[in-house]
């Protein structure tokens, strides 16, 4: 059974929950409430990846960025972590955010270690369609057509993933620096799969980011996943692709992160 238990969290506004999923994993789930009250079809929802690097700055620049008079409509901030408060919490990041593979078709790691357990991405996507996006209408009220998911590295990995996979989910995917090289990039041919099946019944926007500094090869993952996915235009899938000039794959997050109030207006 899924609990999801309260705790005070930097101010009166911003919220700390624990939530146990159904297979008894623990996630630390760092909350923006806004303080405008919700439009008439509900609040934006924002579930970030790797909360406890990622909230912070996403719920500022939300805050800022939806003060009225002239300002975005509200959106409420989800930040997805994990008990050990690391900023990147290696082992479940790699367990939650990427698809399953044999341990052949991954590199070899730079400290020459094992990889930690891996490829769980479709039970971390049951967790949040079937357990914390229920707990969260239940607490505020939510518009169901407006709501977005981001992540960062491996975090972009399973975005894209997730927009193949499930795309009833989101209506607006946020890719930044997505790891297109893990397993020998299979989620291109996940890519190419949708694509073939995909029939455009509903509207999806793609935010695909990456810093022009970055490694050679995600740069050319983020080109070619780019490219499969902008084929698709006239199918109701409507990809935004920015590279920012002299950002790196850390220094690039606050450019991503400040665009996503007006990214979720479109």
């Amino acid at each position: 059974m899924t609990t999801m238990t309260k705790k005070p969290y930097v101010s009166e506004t911003y919220f700390e929950y624990t939530m146990t999923s159904h297979n008894q994993l623990d996630y630390r789930l760092l909350i923006a409430n806004p303080t405008d009250a919700p439009p008439a079809d509900g609040y934006a929802v924002i579930y970030v990846l790797d909360g406890v690097a990622l909230f912070p700055t996403l719920a500022e620049a939300v805050k800022l960025q939806t003060r009225k008079p002239k300002g975005y409509e509200p959106i409420l901030v989800i930040g997805i972590g994990y008990p050990s408060k690391e900023p990147f919490d290696m082992e479940r990041r790699c367990n939650d955010f990427t698809l399953p593979v044999s341990d052949g078709k991954l590199p070899a790691r730079p400290d020459g270690t094992p990889w930690p357990p891996n490829g769980k991405a479709n039970e971390f996507l049951d967790f949040i369609e079937h357990e914390l996006m229920p707990a969260i209408e239940k607490e505020w009220p939510i518009n169901k057509k407006k709501q977005a998911v981001v992540g960062h590295s491996l975090g972009g990995l399973f975005t894209l993933y997730a927009l193949c996979a499930r795309p009833h989910l989101f209506s607006h995917i946020v890719a930044g620096s997505p790891s297109v090289w893990w397993a020998d990039n299979a989620v291109l041919k996940v890519i190419d799969q949708f694509s073939e099946n995909w029939n455009g019944q509903h509207a999806i926007n793609l935010l695909l980011t990456i810093g022009a500094n970055e490694l050679p090869d995600m740069l050319e993952g983020a080109d070619l996943a780019a490219e499969r996915l902008k084929r698709l235009s006239d199918q109701n899938i409507y990809t935004n692709y920015v590279k920012f000039d002299e950002e790196d794959h850390v220094s690039v997050l606050p450019c991503m992160l400040g665009r996503l109030p007006r990214f979720l207006d479109t």
